[in-house]
């Protein structure tokens, strides 16, 4: 890790990803759901105040649940029933008027929904990135966000996966790749 680093806020936004109340009461590692959501919330907080946008991306299928994807795999996560709450937002992520509300219908937050439209008319060219599970939404949205050609500062602390493993390997093998890795206290101070 490079001894200097800083954030330009004109040109950077942050992205939370699932970190809503259906995905957060399930068991994560290696960071508890709790711990990542106070990470999340204290990072809102810093960024809300420095004026920079937030997107919260949540997760959600049709209350018919027919626009679940249902890939033809060795493993899949399916839903039997539906419930509106389980999409809403955790509340210490206290929502305000002026973040913008990303709901998807996949893993990651820029396929058919309007994330990289917002991002490009605001300027943006970073992105710091949280959420569950690091794997998989964070991850895919990271994947895209790549491609797309945004910088992205991943914040390790604030985010978390079924398992220590299924964290880490992105956190290890995918996300150096794609940008930088830092906890939320270094993230805060370069703000």
């Amino acid at each position: 890790m490079s001894t200097e680093f800083k954030i330009d806020i004109q040109k950077t936004a942050m992205v939370v990803i699932d970190l809503q109340k259906g995905i957060t009461s399930i068991p994560a590692e290696p960071h508890s759901t709790k711990s990542v959501i106070e990470n999340a919330a204290r990072l809102l907080t810093v960024v809300r105040k420095k004026n920079m946008p937030v997107f919260l991306v949540r997760v959600t299928p049709s209350h018919d649940l027919k626009d679940m994807l249902r890939p033809i795999s060795e493993t899949t996560f399916q839903m039997s029933s539906y419930n509106p709450s389980w999409s809403e937002y955790v509340t210490e992520l206290n929502v305000q008027q002026n973040d913008f509300l990303v709901t998807k219908h996949q893993w990651g937050a820029f396929y058919g929904t309007e994330l990289d439209l917002q991002l490009r008319r605001r300027g943006i060219n970073t992105i710091i990135i949280c959420g569950i599970a690091t794997n998989f939404g964070v991850e895919s949205t990271a994947r895209f966000a790549f491609e797309y050609g945004f910088n992205q500062i991943f914040v390790e602390d604030a985010m978390t996966a079924r398992s220590k493993d299924e964290h880490e390997f992105p956190v290890k093998y995918i996300f150096p790749r794609l940008g930088l890795i830092r906890k939320t206290d270094d993230v805060i101070n370069a703000l």
